[in-house]
């Protein structure tokens, strides 16, 4: 297999309410990664600094994020590629009913959209397409446990991508 490229994904961070400082279990899945994407609501530009240390961060505004995660170089929208992989980026992909077809539609050149806001962990593949929430690590709400991503990207194509499990 080609080189891989292991990304880090995060969403939902909500500090100060929630992220104090990286959690610890986000933190060690965070070492040795390539590459860092937040899906947005960040919300302190801080928290991307801190990211910033274990590897390159890539962010997207959510709707909590003010001029000052902007000025960090958060757009609404992102799009890049990584691995040979196009990637596109935003915070709120639309309601859950019909998600798929409706962001192929949307980002029809890109192999994953990454999106956050809902807090809900999401992971649908379909013909070479995968559409990707990480959930919170930090703000679980009505789900079992916080979560973040981790996607391994090689030679074009999306490798391998889970919803990992932070909180106890």
């Amino acid at each position: 297999m080609a080189d891989v490229t292991r990304v880090a994904v995060l969403s939902d961070t909500h500090a100060p309410r929630f992220w104090k400082a990286c959690p610890p279990a986000v933190a060690q899945r965070l070492d040795g990664v390539d590459l860092i994407l937040h899906a947005g609501d960040v919300c302190v530009p801080s928290v991307l600094d801190e990211l910033a240390a274990f590897a390159p961060v890539h962010v997207v505004l959510g709707n909590n994020d003010g001029a000052d995660v902007a000025a960090w170089g958060a757009p609404e929208e992102l799009h890049l590629t990584v691995a040979g992989v196009r990637i596109a980026m935003l915070h709120d992909s639309g309601p859950a009913s019909g998600r798929l077809p409706r962001l192929r539609a949307r980002f029809p050149d890109a192999g994953l959209v990454v999106f956050g806001h809902s807090h809900i962990p999401w992971n649908e593949e379909s013909g070479g397409f995968r559409v990707f929430n990480p959930g919170s690590p930090t703000d679980k709400r009505r789900q079992p446990q916080g979560t973040m991503g981790l996607v391994e990207l090689a030679a074009g194509r999306v490798e391998s991508a889970e919803i990992v499990p932070v909180t106890p």
